[in-house]
């Protein structure tokens, strides 16, 4: 599972970046690829989304160093 919670993480990134992108310049990075009616961009956002919920949802699971007693992150 770890290379899993890489993987959403590094995910999560790229959509949070897209997200900069559409906010401070209003472009988006789907337009690469031909838009948001694109297959290839629908995917990518289909993606970013299940990384969403997958980090969401079974991050502390997933993440030794949140699921530890640190007292940086304090369990639910």
């Amino acid at each position: 599972m770890k290379g899993f919670h890489k993987i959403a993480f590094v995910l999560l990134i790229i959509g949070g970046l897209n997200w900069l992108l559409v906010g401070v310049l209003g472009w988006d990075i789907g337009e690469i690829f031909g838009g948001q009616s694109e297959v290839i961009s629908r995917i990518i956002y289909i993606l970013v989304g299940i990384s969403a919920l997958i980090e969401l949802f079974g991050h502390r699971g997933m993440c030794k160093e949140c699921s530890s007693s640190s007292p940086a992150m304090p369990k639910a």
